[in-house]
């Protein structure tokens, strides 16, 4: 019995490290905690640009911008936990500056305002529009016919406009940059050139020079732009939000009395019992004690099959009762129950920002400064070098900053990254962080436990030999006996045999634990050993015949335990762990989908680690490891290959999990050590997620690539058509709108998951 018996060595040897490594890696792989430091919602934070100016204002106050923490999606500022001395006045004053206002976060904090603001928004973006199609038509009135009219489509007017038309033109850019010069002048105050600051001098600078109309429609067309990041914004957020309805929110209590009641989940307590129709969805974890039907479960961890529940099952809040009633206690509250943890991490997990949209960020800082800094030398070097006329380089000048304007870019990488988390959520695979769903596209080797990610976790007897005149009854008997009050898996598989084979025995008396070797006990007043077939030879009990007999199941995969006494050995019995049946096919699919090599790190004995792997296709495999031993050959990985993930349970395999580039938990559901510990946790025991996982991080890597090589591509094929005097202020922000628009539907994608989730 040495894996068994290994393993029972391990676990009372090492228990206090495992808890120690858990919280190392708790530390480790968990960036600063949205929620450990002081949370403000923000009016008017929606992109990049406003988190730029928050860092540069706000972040002075606790030794720099990077200290802090944003989630665009829920408008939401973290400042650091140990900023304890900053009082909130300085924090909002420090907000009022940039031409925002902040509030101290609670769940529904600004939630109507924002709301205000947005119909504001969306009103104050259509009267620009109205205002705009009123000038074209006083002007196709004016000019006498559409043939004329369309001159004014060209560059520049060679007469003065009429006054109604250029009231109605400048009523359109009034209204487009109502929420634009706010932010404008705030960044002229405070020196730092945004987008902002972009649009309005080319609104302004199309006035000055009698472009009313292009005036007009680049205001209109930004606003329109606005609106749009706002929608966008909004969708992603109500993608998260569709989770929460999952949960109904009320439950039919059971009392006492055995009346039913209906009250708001919030009432119910831990304990409590509450009744589940047929048909209706579950409202709470808990355990079920009365009833039998099958749960669909899918809405939680991605099952496409219903999962039968009888008395002790678990069952999940958001998950849908089938044909049978059920009665469940209650094991959480509603704000602590899997599905509101799935909800506050996914939620939580965009202020833990993708590379892609840190490069974005750090981009846009840069570029802004850049293109004004350009603008300025094309309006004042052609004149002066080469007497070319100011006005039309004037308007050069003013389209290069048009669509210059980084709206596209700064929107599109967000918008990808919250959907990709969403789709991940609903397909039972809760991804910690934007910084971790680009991280699978990236990775070259995967190192993966064995016993419940390859295997079951569930032993079961899978050969009975008895020796001399004993039989298979009287072998499981005493083992049996002997392991009647263990709770490790292989103790369990002999239980469960024996009481299905009607097999009946007393638990012994004066069991003792050889620490690494096996047990010992009385039964039936004699005393009896269990053991590895190493422990046999230690008692020098061993013979040839149990040596070849032990080696050849072991070879086969099997964990052996032998049965003895003083006199003789009573028999052997193979215990196997069964291998899940779409292994093979996921080690295969991790390959195809670009994984170089697949490891399997293990704690079991090395002839049936080397087994396993062999039936499975497994390229490498390394057995009867402690878990710092599989800190080591996690680290060798990372040396050899670069970026690797470390696939375990999340409790046992803490340290590894931490040390590697990637830590998934595997098979977690209702585990709070191991969704804490990883980066990744798969909601169910369905292996083959992590090969759809490597296939949505790619595909959301591939997207967000597409989105930006799309808007930078789009900006600098109207930077050569500027310098050839080919484009228009008009066109250029159409354009650019345009490309907000095809770069956000593109990221929504993600929202519909990838192929095969499960």
């Amino acid at each position: 019995m040495g894996g068994m018996q290994e393993h029972h060595a391990h676990r009372h040897d090492h228990a206090h490290e495992h808890d120690g490594a858990c919280a190392t890696a708790q530390s480790v792989t968990a960036p600063s905690d949205f929620r450990a430091g002081r949370a403000y919602k923000v009016q008017g934070l929606c992109c990049a640009d406003e988190v730029a100016a928050l860092r540069k204002a706000v972040g002075p106050l606790f030794g720099g911008g990077e200290r802090l923490a944003f989630d665009v999606l829920n408008a939401r500022m973290t400042v650091p936990a140990d900023a304890g001395a900053v009082k909130d006045e300085a924090i909002l004053k420090a907000v009022a500056a940039t031409g925002m206002s902040a509030t101290p976060w609670s769940a529904s904090a600004g939630k109507d305002e924002t709301d205000a603001v947005r119909r504001q928004q969306i009103f104050f973006t259509a009267a620009s529009g109205v205002f705009v199609l009123i000038g074209i038509v006083i002007h196709i009135a004016l000019a006498g016919g559409l043939a004329e009219a369309w001159k004014l489509f060209g560059s520049h007017a060679e007469e003065p406009m009429p006054l109604p038309e250029v009231l109605a033109y400048a009523a359109a850019a009034a209204l487009g940059a109502r929420f634009v010069a706010v932010k404008a002048w705030y960044a002229i105050r405070n020196l730092r050139p945004d987008m902002y600051l972009l649009m309005s001098v080319a609104v302004i600078g199309a006035m000055i020079i009698g472009e009313w109309f292009e005036a007009a429609t680049v205001s209109f067309l930004f606003a329109l732009s606005l609106a749009l990041e706002s929608w966008s914004v909004g969708r992603a957020r109500r993608a998260i939000a569709a989770l929460l309805d999952l949960a109904p929110p009320t439950a039919r209590l059971l009392r006492r009395d055995g009346a039913e009641i209906t009250v708001p989940v919030a009432e119910v307590r831990p304990g409590n019992r509450f009744v589940v129709p047929a048909g209706e969805r579950i409202p709470l974890d808990g355990r079920v004690t009365e009833g039998l039907s099958a749960v669909n479960q899918a809405p939680i961890t991605g099952e496409s099959v219903p999962v039968e529940k009888q008395p002790g099952a678990e069952v999940f809040a958001g998950t849908i009762n089938g044909d049978g009633t059920l009665i469940v206690r209650a094991t959480k509250s509603a704000q602590d129950t899997t599905l509101a943890r799935i909800i506050q991490m996914v939620e939580d997990a965009h202020a833990r920002r993708a590379p892609s949209e840190q490069w974005v960020e750090r981009f846009a800082r840069v570029y802004t400064p850049a293109v004004m800094t350009l603008a300025i030398l094309i309006f004042v070097l052609p004149p002066l070098l080469f007497g070319e006329a100011w006005g039309d380089w004037f308007y050069r000048a003013l389209v290069l900053l048009v669509i210059a304007c980084p709206c596209a870019l700064v929107i599109s990488t967000p918008v990808s990254i919250v959907a990709a988390l969403a789709s991940a959520a609903r397909a039972g695979v809760l991804v910690k962080g934007g910084a971790f769903i680009e991280l699978p596209a990236r990775l070259k080797a995967i190192a993966l436990d064995k016993t419940g990610t390859i295997t079951r976790a569930e032993p079961q007897i899978a050969r009975i030999v008895p020796l001399g005149n004993h039989t298979e009854a009287e072998l499981i008997a005493r083992a049996a006996a002997l392991e009647a009050r263990s709770t490790h898996p292989l103790a369990r598989a002999i239980l469960g045999y024996a009481q299905a084979q009607g097999i009946a025995a007393e638990p012994a008396t004066n069991v003792q634990v050889l620490q690494g070797k096996g047990l010992t006990g009385t039964f039936a007043g004699e005393e009896f050993w269990l053991g590895s077939h190493r422990y046999v030879a230690e008692r020098n009990q061993s013979t040839p015949d149990i040596v070849r007999a032990a080696e050849a199941m072991e070879a086969d995969g099997k964990t052996v335990i032998v049965v003895g006494n003083q006199r003789h050995v009573c028999g052997l019995i193979a215990v196997a762990d069964t291998i899940r049946p779409e292994a093979r096919a996921v080690v295969r699919q991790l390959h195809e989908a670009g994984i170089a090599h697949v490891a399997m790190l293990t704690g079991d004995n090395r002839v049936t680690a080397e087994a396993i792997a062999r039936e499975v296709g497994i390229d490498e495999v390394h057995a009867e490891l402690l878990p710092e031993d599989k800190v080591r050959k996690v680290e060798e990985l990372v040396k050899r290959y670069g970026t690797v993930a470390m696939v375990g349970d999340g409790v046992n395999d803490a340290p590894a999990l931490a040390r590697a580039n990637l830590g998934i938990a595997m098979g977690t559901i209702g585990s709070d050590a191991a969704i804490e510990t990883a980066d990744i946790a798969l909601m169910t025991d369905d292996v083959s997620k992590l090969a759809w996982l490597v296939r949505h991080a790619k595909r959301t890597l591939g997207i967000i690539r597409q989105n930006i090589g799309f808007s930078l591509a789009l900006k600098a094929a109207f930077v050569v058509l500027t310098f050839a005097g080919m484009a228009s202020l008009w066109a250029a922000i159409a354009a650019d709108t345009g490309a907000s628009l095809l770069v956000v539907l593109n990221g929504l994608r993600l929202l519909k998951g990838s192929k095969a989730a499960g």
